[in-house]
């Protein structure tokens, strides 16, 4: 991968953390403020908890993102990025073009995959 290409990932990669750790320190804020609601109704109670834990999951979801965002940016670093962890052969700039933050190659994650569904792990 040329550095031309490296520069383009990276780019890329910087934008969508920026923006996650914008929208995490904004939902920080939403959390801490709805902590303190204190609804009357137990309809309302049951309704906001469940908005609540929605959110929650959604910003657990996120957070794994920004992890495997740092990775990748720090793969860019060392020299790694692209190269698959499972056969350590090039990945498809397609492949990488559509999942940025991907570390294995469309066979080895196909392979991964398909393990995960067997042993259910």
């Amino acid at each position: 991968m040329n550095k031309k290409d490296l520069d383009h990932f990276k780019n890329m990669l910087q934008d969508e953390l920026d923006v996650l750790l914008a929208k995490a320190g904004i939902a920080v804020v939403e959390l801490i403020g709805s902590v303190y609601t204190n609804e009357a109704d137990p309809l309302d109670r049951a309704t906001e908890e469940e908005a609540r834990n929605n959110q929650l999951r959604f910003r657990g979801r996120e957070s794994r993102l920004i992890t495997k965002i740092k990775k990748r940016l720090q793969a860019i670093d060392e020299g790694t990025y692209g190269i698959c962890e499972g056969c350590e052969e090039p990945i498809a700039m397609a492949r990488l073009n559509a999942r940025p933050v991907t570390s294995y190659c469309i066979d080895c994650k196909t392979k991964q995959e398909a393990y995960e569904r067997v042993t259910g792990s």
